[in-house]
């Protein structure tokens, strides 16, 4: 057999993924497993979302669309981002791709060249180093730090740009941090991308999920300059509870759009027709239900960011978004547990797994080796089993 391609061959698994498969295998086995690792609300899909998306296939709804999904589809989109955030966007500026994460795939393959450098903020999420280097272009990783909120400073971003630099990926809300860029720090980061005419991929598919009444501002609703720098990426995975519908969507400058659909028109094509039916319910109709969820969120982030920080050897700040948090493990690096050693966050979730059936999200695959993942996107009772038996271990570190 001759070699398989030598980009394929270089992409790492997804950690989240693997985490979450190795949770549900020992599940499987009859183990009880409590489960961090979920980067998806545990909420039904909404009845009346559901109920659009049977609808449709009932109606005969079964066909292809255009590529860059329905037009009735795009236009909800753009009604959702002026009632949202006031910005105004034609139907053809608007694309729909399989879920956020295929969106962010299909706006790097429309402007990464080989060579072209990327701008990732760390912890990134973690498609992001790989999806880069799957076009040939260059990942450049800036470090952020937990002391300065895990939000990237105009100074960094200034000190990380090079004549080969074409763009910059941003998550705001962050997953892993959870972190909420404020209006004017936002801008300041915007602003630099301007000065130096790149790209922004700007990721909000957690816009919904902010608390603590914390403003949320997209960065296209900036500046019409900033606009015409930005790929705002989004979709109905995290607020209407439909990660397996699968639909995620870019709006952009009318060029950039134009280059996106053409490489889905030859790539995946559109979403399934019946879950843009379920997409358009979902943008159009009533939003109490995701206030809802956000509310329980907001409740369940409390609860387990208390309870971390009141354990011995570990932290976390208390995050702004999403729905996860960063849990610090300097503290207890090189410590033991029956003779195996700490080492690094992957050291800790692979011995938390075995001995505790906890299930956690290594920080390296974040581009945070110190750290690990935890999803507050599990029941109550859930979080309280698992930050007990997460206690416990702590406990019998030497």
């Amino acid at each position: 057999m001759k070699a398989l391609s030598k980009i394929a061959a270089g992409v790492s698994p997804s950690a989240t993924l693997a985490v979450s498969a190795l949770a549900k295998k020992m599940k499987a086995e009859g183990k009880d497993v409590i489960g961090f690792g979920a980067g998806e609300p545990d909420f039904s899909t909404p009845d009346r979302i559901s109920y659009a998306g049977v609808r449709a296939i009932c109606d005969g709804k079964t066909r292809y669309t255009p590529a860059a999904g329905m037009i009735e589809l795009r236009q909800a989109i753009c009604d959702r981002a002026k009632a949202d955030y006031g910005l105004e966007y034609e139907a053809t500026q608007a694309v729909v791709a399989s879920g956020a994460k295929h969106m962010v795939y299909i706006a790097l393959a429309a402007l990464v060249d080989p060579g072209d450098e990327v701008i990732v903020p760390a912890p990134y999420w973690v498609s992001y180093y790989e999806m880069v280097r799957l076009f040939g272009g260059v990942p450049i990783v800036v470090n952020v730090s937990e002391e300065q909120g895990f939000q990237l400073t105009p100074e960094q971003l200034e000190q990380a740009i090079t004549d080969k630099t074409k763009a910059i990926i941003l998550n705001n809300p962050s997953n892993p941090t959870g972190a909420v860029y404020p209006k004017e720090a936002l801008k300041a980061v915007a602003d630099v991308c301007v000065k130096h005419d790149l790209y922004i991929i700007s990721d909000e598919i957690y816009d919904k999920l902010v608390y603590d009444g914390v403003p949320f501002t997209s960065v296209a609703a900036l500046s019409d300059e900033i606009k015409a720098h930005t790929i705002l990426i989004n979709g109905v995975s995290k607020t209407y509870a439909m990660t397996g519908w699968r639909i995620g969507y870019a709006l952009s400058p009318a060029p950039v759009a134009k280059a996106m659909t053409n490489y889905l028109s030859h790539s995946t094509g559109a979403p399934g027709t019946m879950c843009q039916c379920a997409a358009i319910e979902a943008l159009s109709g009533p939003q109490d239900e995701a206030e809802q969820m956000r509310q329980v969120f907001e409740q369940r982030r409390d609860l387990i960011v208390r309870r971390i920080n009141a354990m011995p050897g570990v932290s976390c700040l208390k995050p702004s978004g999403a729905f996860y948090v960063m849990m610090n493990l300097e503290q207890i690096i090189g410590k033991q547990i029956d003779g195996q050693v700490i080492g690094s966050g992957d050291d800790f979730a692979k011995l938390l797994l075995e001995k505790s059936l906890v299930a956690v999200v290594p920080g390296s695959g974040f581009g945070a080796p110190n750290f690990v993942r935890l999803s507050y996107a599990i029941s109550t009772e859930n979080i309280e089993t698992g930050m007990d038996r997460l206690e416990a271990f702590l406990k019998q570190l030497q």
